[in-house]
C-alpha cells in the first residue's frame, strides 16, 4: 500500500488529525510553528487557516466548534477564527504545553501535557463543566488514546516508555483503573505516537522515527504495517463518508534531508478497513 500525498506544508511537527463530520473535512496542526490546516476531499482544496499560539491537540465540539488545547495549559473554543477562553492557563503548566487529547462518550476530554524542566508530564481530564482532574503523573511523553468498542477500556500511549497501556474505563465517572501493558515496542522501531481504534477494535499506532503505521489486534499482535516516505509518522484518524479513509500526519519538514523528502506532509491511506467517528467534546466556557 503506497500512501497518497494530500498536502505538504513541511510541518516541523504535523500532528492531531481530526475528521470533522459536519463539514466533511480533516483538520490538523503543526505544533512547533503554531499553524492549523484543513483539507476538503470533495474539492481537493487544502489551506492554512490559523497561525498563532501553539496548539498541542484539539477535539470537535458537539456544536461543530474546535476545542483547542494550547501552551501554558490554555484551553480555548475556536469558531470562525474567534476564540472563547475555557481555561486561561494552568499554573503548573506555564512552562509547557498540551500534547495529544481525546474526547470520551460523555464529552469529557483526556488531555496530556509535556514534561517541564522540573517534572515529567501529566494526563488531565477536563469535564464538561470545566472541572480539571489530574489522572496520571510521571509521564515521559503523553500521547495517543482510544477506547475499545465496548467502551470499557482505554488505550493510552507514553511515547518515551515505548508503551501503549490499557486501563479499565468507567464511562459513568470517567475513572481510569487497573493499568497494564497492551504492547511495548523495541526502541529500534521508533516511538509509539498518536493512535486510533477501528471498527473491529484493532489499534493503529503511528511510529515517530519508525517511518510506519502499525495495526495491532486486540490481543496486542501486529497485524499490518504500512511504510511512509517520512521518518516521523505522528498520528492517524479515520474519516471520509464511510470512514475508510485514514489521514496520517508526519513531522520533520524542517529536516527533509534526514527525515525524507515528504517529511511534514499529510497522507491518506485506504485499505477498505472501516473506522468509527470520534466522540464530540462537550466542554463549556465559564
Amino acid at each position: 500500500m503506497i500512501p497518497e500525498l494530500i498536502a505538504d506544508y513541511a510541518c516541523e511537527c504535523g500532528e492531531g488529525p481530526m475528521w470533522h463530520p459536519m463539514e466533511q473535512r480533516v483538520y490538523w496542526v503543526d505544533i512547533n510553528t503554531g499553524r492549523m490546516f484543513r483539507y476538503d476531499p470533495a474539492t481537493g482544496k487544502h489551506e492554512q487557516i490559523y497561525q498563532g499560539d501553539t496548539i498541542g491537540g484539539f477535539t470537535i465540539q458537539e456544536d461543530g466548534a474546535l476545542l483547542l488545547f494550547m501552551d501554558r495549559g490554555a484551553v480555548k473554543i475556536w469558531r470562525d477564527g474567534q476564540f472563547t477562553t475555557v481555561i486561561d492557563e494552568i499554573p503548573a503548566e506555564r512552562e509547557t504545553r498540551f500534547n495529544d487529547v481525546f474526547a470520551d462518550p460523555a464529552g469529557r476530554v483526556f488531555c496530556g501535557t509535556m514534561p517541564t524542566k522540573d517534572r515529567k508530564g501529566r494526563l488531565y481530564r477536563l469535564d464538561p463543566d470545566g472541572t480539571l482532574t489530574i489522572m496520571l503523573e510521571d509521564i515521559g511523553c503523553s500521547n495517543g488514546m482510544g477506547l475499545t468498542p465496548d467502551r470499557k477500556h482505554l488505550y493510552y500511549t507514553d511515547s518515551n516508555a515505548y508503551t501503549i497501556y490499557l486501563f479499565d474505563y468507567d464511562e459513568r465517572t470517567g475513572a481510569l483503573t487497573n493499568q497494564r501493558v497492551f504492547v511495548t515496542s523495541p526502541e529500534s522501531e521508533g516511538l509509539p505516537d498518536g493512535m486510533t481504534v477501528d471498527a473491529e477494535g484493532y489499534v493503529w499506532s503511528a511510529r515517530w522515527d519508525g517511518s510506519c503505521l502499525v495495526r495491532f489486534t486486540p490481543q496486542g499482535e501486529e497485524n499490518i504495517r504500512i511504510r511512509f516516505p517520512a521518518k516521523k509518522v505522528s498520528s492517524v484518524i479515520f474519516g471520509g463518508k464511510d470512514y475508510t479513509d485514514m489521514y496520517v500526519t508526519t513531522a520533520g519538514g524542517d529536516q527533509k534531508n534526514t527525515d525524507g523528502p515528504l517529511a511534514g506532509s499529510l497522507f491518506r491511506v485506504n485499505l477498505g478497513i472501516r473506522g468509527v467517528p470520534e466522540y464530540f467534546s462537550k466542554v463549556s466556557a465559564k
